[in-house]
């Protein structure tokens, strides 16, 4: 079952931490309800998005840096028919 992870809050996306640093996740990643996938600024405040249900990221919709507005879908992953 496909699971959109939608921005909170308009800003700017950031897939890593910090500059030189690994993305929070790829494509294939295994996540947890928990797991921070991306990091949203606005106005120097940075803000963690997080999975929001367990699973593996299937797709991620947005570009590094890229301005998003909320609502938006920033990246999708798939759940087992249980949820898992």
């Amino acid at each position: 079952m496909a699971y959109e992870i939608k921005s909170p809050i308009p800003g700017i996306f950031y897939r890593k931490p910090s500059p030189d640093s690994d993305p929070y996740v790829e494509v294939g990643s295994k996540v947890e309800t928990s797991t921070v996938i991306c990091l949203i600024e606005v106005m120097k405040t940075f803000h963690e998005v997080k999975a929001g249900a367990p699973g593996t990221i299937a797709s991620i919709e947005a570009d590094d840096e890229e301005m998003v507005d909320a609502g938006q879908v920033i990246a999708t992953l798939e759940t087992d028919d249980n949820g898992n």
